[in-house]
Order: C-alpha cells, then sequence, then structure tokens
C-alpha cells in the first residue's frame, strides 16, 4: 500500500521553490539539510516530506538525479517517512518539462498543479502523464487554488483526463505573494465548490502567514489533512519567529491535540 494514500495528517514543506537562506538560516537548502530537517520534523510528528530540490546555485528545479539522491538519503535516514515530490512551475518550467521529469522517475508521491500541467492545454499527454501515474502506483495529490479549479478537477476526471480513483487534493489558501496572509475561512468556498461539483477527495490544506496554524486547526476540525512548513509561513502561532521547521511541526501538532 503507499504510505501516501491517504494522506499522513500532518506533511512538512520544509522549503518551497522560493525562499533561500536570506529568508531564514535554517531554511533547508541541499540535500543533506533537508534530510536532517525531515528527520526532525517526523520526531515533531511530521507523516511525510513533500520536497523541493535546488541546483548548486540555490535555485528551484525539476531534477530526476537529485530528487533520486534524497529519496535515497530519506530512506536511509527517516526510512518511515514518504517523500512527496513536486512538479511546481514557479514560472520557470513549462508542462512539458513537468511531464519529462515524471517520465525520468517514479516517486511514491507527487504534487501537480491542474492548472499548471494543463496550462498547454495538451490534454492527451497530461492524460498519458495521469494514467502513468496511476498504473505506477504513484500516489498523486492534485493543487488547487481557487474554486474554478475545483471545478476544472471534476470536470477533467469526466473527461477521462485525470483518474477518479484515490483521489487527493490540497487547496491553497492563498497565493506565493509577499505579505499574503490566509484565513481559516478561505477554506470554506473550497469544501462548498467540491461537494458541488461531486468530489469526495481526500483533502488537504497549506496556508500562508501568521495565521497557518488558525487555518491547519481550523481544517482539522473539518476532517482535512495538513501541510505546515517554511514554503509558506515563518512565523509561530503566537507571531514569533520560528527557530526551524520542527518548531512549526510541533506547533500545530498542538494546536490541534
Amino acid at each position: 500500500m503507499n504510505r501516501l494514500s491517504p494522506l499522513p495528517q500532518i506533511m512538512v514543506a520544509p522549503n518551497g521553490a522560493r525562499r533561500g537562506k536570506a529568508d531564514h538560516a535554517a531554511l533547508p537548502v541541499t540535500i543533506a539539510e533537508t534530510v536532517a530537517t525531515a528527520r526532525a520534523c517526523h520526531a515533531a510528528g511530521a507523516g511525510a516530506l513533500h520536497a523541493h530540490v535546488r541546483d548548486a546555485d540555490g535555485a528551484h528545479v525539476l531534477d530526476a538525479g537529485l530528487y533520486d539522491e534524497l529519496i535515497a538519503e530519506m530512506a536511509q535516514a527517516v526510512p518511515d517517512m514518504p517523500v512527496q515530490i513536486t512538479t511546481e512551475a514557479a514560472g520557470i518550467f513549462a508542462p512539458a518539462d513537468q511531464r519529462a521529469l515524471l517520465r525520468r522517475i517514479t516517486p511514491e508521491g507527487v504534487s501537480i498543479s491542474l492548472a499548471e500541467m494543463l496550462a498547454d492545454d495538451d490534454r492527451a499527454a497530461a492524460r498519458r502523464c495521469y494514467h502513468d501515474l496511476a498504473e505506477a502506483g504513484v500516489a498523486v495529490q492534485h493543487i488547487l487554488y481557487d474554486t474554478a479549479q475545483v471545478q476544472r478537477l471534476a470536470d477533467e476526471i469526466a473527461a477521462g483526463t485525470v483518474p477518479q480513483d484515490h483521489l487527493s487534493v490540497l487547496y491553497v489558501l492563498g497565493r506565493y505573494t509577499q505579505g499574503q496572509v490566509s484565513a481559516p475561512e478561505d477554506l470554506l468556498p473550497f469544501l462548498a465548490a467540491a461537494k458541488g461539483a461531486g468530489l469526495a477527495p481526500d483533502w488537504g490544506i497549506c496556508a500562508f502567514g501568521q495565521q497557518e496554524t488558525a487555518c491547519l486547526k481550523s481544517a482539522h476540525g473539518l476532517g482535512g489533512k495538513l501541510r505546515v512548513g517554511f514554503e509558506n509561513n515563518l512565523f509561530m502561532a503566537d507571531g514569533a519567529l520560528a527557530p526551524d521547521n520542527a518548531a512549526r511541526v510541533a506547533d500545530v501538532v498542538r494546536a490541534i491535540s
């Protein structure tokens, strides 16, 4: 059974595609730093790692070799913590780049923005990618940024582009913009849209800024899974700067306990 289907209760996203050491000295950039961070976060209560890899200059890349290296290191250092890779475009990569990555690697799990994968309107290529992943047993989490994308996911399932089995989504409460602060009520339109579209996925959320913990606590109360970490927020629930990702995980564990 795939360890990312269903989702674990808490997944840590320790770096993302955009932030670096200038944003926080404890943000992991190298594979060694990411593995060490994942180990600490697992001890604090995170069940899985949402992983981004960086090149030698610290830039976000879609690199199968680096992902293979990270997954191998994780299997040695934190064998009970599954790894979800990402195809995030981050304004750099095209759908063809995302699909090429997934032809070169078969991870346990991957997060894919539906809008990014379909940005070139090549539904035949997207269908092959999604169905190949399903046949390989890869746990796909569909990243949805607004309610229109919820309906689009339902439409693509109906059209056969996206397999409907083991459906998993992440609702993103906000955007990767300077000063973004999410609020717990931002989740409600997503849940209403999913119900209206006839979807009943295994769902989770991520949220931005100093209300991240409040958003995650609210989602937990509604039956959702939680993604926490420096990708989205650097602050503790009390507004203090978090010392590291493990502290954020522990903060959320306390909030939902």
